[in-house]
């Protein structure tokens, strides 16, 4: 996801979901010069269970998609005559 400084990055069009499988790892692979890209997590009653920043190479998140809902803020630039941008890797498994 990139940001610029009259666009903000949007993580997900749906906002906070469910992706419909078992399990969504998502690994972080690099951000540069970003304000927010939190990820939050809620209970199925959609209710705030808390919410944290990735933030290093290899940080990573690995969620029950059938007990929560997930979802990630929209980052803007530190500094717009600079590159931004969140990289993250995500796997997701569902079992057969």
């Amino acid at each position: 996801m990139e940001a610029s400084p009259n666009q903000v990055g949007q993580p997900t069009p749906e906002g906070m979901h469910q992706d419909g499988v078992d399990w969504v790892l998502v690994l972080m692979v690099g951000r540069r010069n970003i304000a927010s890209g939190m990820t939050s997590i809620h209970g199925l009653d959609r209710q705030l269970i808390g919410s944290f920043t990735l933030e290093q190479p290899m940080d990573a998140a690995l969620v029950n998609d059938h007990r929560v809902f997930h979802g990630v803020t929209p980052v803007q630039p530190l500094d717009p005559g600079e590159p931004a941008y969140r990289d993250v890797l995500v796997v997701t498994y569902r079992q057969e």
